[in-house]
C-alpha cells in the first residue's frame, strides 16, 4: 500500500471509530486531516461514502435503539433551513459565523460541565428548531452537526440512544449530499479506490466504537460529549484564525 493511500486509510479508521463510539464527529476530524493527502474536493466525498456506510451498518445493527419521530423532525427540519443557509453562503463571510458558532458551542458546553445539574429538554417539541438551525449551518458551511449533538446531549439520550438516533438522521442527509457530488462531478474514480480500500478497516473501527459506546455509562458519556463538543469548537476557531 502506497504511503498516501496508508494515510488515507489510518484516517478514517480513526474518524470512523469516534463517529461509532459516540455518534458524531468524523467528518469534522476526517476532511480537514484528509486534506493534508489528497485535494479537498476528493476527502469530502470520501468521508460521505463512508458515513453512509457505517451509519447503515449502525442502524442495521441497532435500529431499536433509534427514536424515529426524533430523527425524523430534525431532518425535516434540517430540509427546511437548507435554503436559508444557501442564502447565507453568499451573503455573511464564513468566518464569522465560523468564529461565532465556536464560541457558542465552547460557551454551552463549558456551562453544562460546570453546572451540576443538567439541562434537559422533556420532549421533542424543539427538534424543529435544532434541525432547522442544522440545515442553515448545513447548507452554508457544511456543519449540520453541533446543533444535533446539542439537541441529543439536552434530551439526555443513553449512549446506545444517541448513537443510533443520530445515525438515523446522519444517513439519509448523508445520501442526499452524495447525490449533490455525484451530479457536480465530484464522485469519482479516484473516491471509489479511496473508499474501496478504506472500507473494511472502517467496519472493524465501527464494531470496536460500538463496543466502547456500550460500556461507557449515561453521565459520562455526556462529559465526553461536551468535551467532544468543545474540542470541535476549538478546531472551527483554529479554522478561522488559519
Amino acid at each position: 500500500m502506497d504511503p498516501q493511500l496508508l494515510t488515507v486509510t489510518a484516517i478514517l479508521f480513526v474518524a470512523t471509530f469516534i463517529r461509532s463510539a459516540f455518534g458524531f464527529g468524523e467528518a469534522l476530524i476526517a476532511v480537514p486531516l484528509l486534506a493534508f493527502a489528497i485535494p479537498i474536493e476528493e476527502a469530502a466525498p470520501v468521508v460521505v461514502l463512508i458515513s453512509i456506510t457505517i451509519a447503515a451498518l449502525i442502524i442495521a445493527q441497532d435500529w431499536r435503539q433509534i427514536h424515529v419521530a426524533s430523527a425524523g423532525r430534525l431532518f425535516l427540519a434540517t430540509v427546511g433551513g437548507m435554503p436559508l443557509g444557501l442564502w447565507l453562503l453568499t451573503a455573511v463571510d464564513e468566518a464569522i459565523v465560523t468564529a461565532l458558532l465556536a464560541a457558542v458551542i465552547i460557551l454551552f458546553s463549558t456551562y453544562c460541565l460546570l453546572r451540576r445539574t443538567q439541562i434537559e429538554l422533556k420532549n421533542d417539541r424543539h427538534a424543529w428548531g435544532f434541525g432547522f438551525l442544522a440545515g442553515i449551518l448545513g447548507g452554508a458551511y457544511g456543519m449540520s452537526g453541533p446543533p444535533l449533538v446539542i439537541y441529543g446531549a439536552l434530551r439526555r439520550w443513553s449512549p446506545q440512544h444517541f448513537r443510533a438516533t443520530l445515525q438515523g438522521y446522519f444517513l439519509p442527509a448523508s445520501i442526499l449530499t452524495l447525490i449533490g457530488y455525484s451530479v457536480t462531478g465530484l464522485w469519482t474514480s479516484s473516491v471509489t479506490h479511496y473508499y474501496i480500500w478504506a472500507l473494511p478497516p472502517a467496519v472493524l473501527a465501527s464494531f470496536l466504537g460500538r463496543a466502547v459506546n456500550r460500556r461507557i455509562k449515561g453521565p459520562a458519556f455526556l462529559r465526553w460529549v461536551h468535551l467532544g463538543l468543545i474540542a470541535i469548537g476549538v478546531l472551527l476557531l483554529a479554522r478561522t484564525l488559519g
